[in-house]
C-alpha cells in the first residue's frame, strides 16, 4: 500500500470535524478538535504546493537579483546578488528549498535596505519591483481553508 499523503490528511479531517467533534463534549472540546481539523486541511493544501511555490518563489527572487546587482551602490552587495542570481536550486526537497529561500529572502532584505538609501530612478524602479514581489509572496502562500 502506498498512502497518498493529501487523501490521508483530508479523510482524516473530515473524521475529526464531521464524526469525532459532535461525539465529544464539552463544546470547549468539539472546538479543539474542529480546529485540529482545519489545521490538517491547510496542511494538505501546503504540502500540495510546498514544492513549487518555493521554486517559484527562488527563481523570482534570483531574478530580481540578477537585476539589482547593477543598481546596488555596494560592491559586496552586487557580488552576493550576483551570486545568489547565479545560483539554483541543487534539491527538490522541500526542506532544502525551504533554506534556500529562507537565504534568499534574508538577501532580499539586505537589497531593500540598501536600494531604500538610493535616489536613482533604477533605485526606485527596483524598490517597487521589491514591493510588488513582497505583496506577491504573500499571496502565494494564502490558504484557500475551502470545505472538504
Amino acid at each position: 500500500m502506498k498512502p497518498d499523503p493529501q487523501r490521508v490528511l483530508e479523510q482524516t479531517a473530515q473524521h475529526l470535524a464531521l464524526d469525532t467533534a459532535p461525539a465529544l463534549q464539552p463544546r470547549y472540546r468539539q472546538a479543539g478538535v474542529g480546529m485540529l481539523a482545519g489545521l490538517l486541511i491547510a496542511v494538505r493544501e501546503e504540502f500540495d504546493r510546498a514544492a513549487a511555490r518555493r521554486v517559484e518563489e527562488n527563481a523570482l527572487l534570483r531574478a530580481l537579483f540578477a537585476r539589482g546587482a547593477s543598481v546596488v551602490a555596494d560592491a559586496a552587495l552586487a557580488a552576493r546578488l550576483s551570486e545568489a542570481a547565479a545560483a539554483h536550486d541543487a534539491s527538490l526537497l522541500v526542506p532544502a528549498l525551504e533554506a534556500s529561500n529562507q537565504a534568499l529572502r534574508a538577501l532580499l532584505i539586505a537589497l531593500h535596505a540598501h536600494v531604500e538609501t538610493l535616489a536613482t530612478p533604477a533605485a526606485r524602479a527596483l524598490d517597487a519591483e521589491i514591493w510588488r514581489e513582497l505583496a506577491a509572496s504573500t499571496e502565494r502562500r494564502k490558504l484557500s481553508l475551502g470545505a472538504f
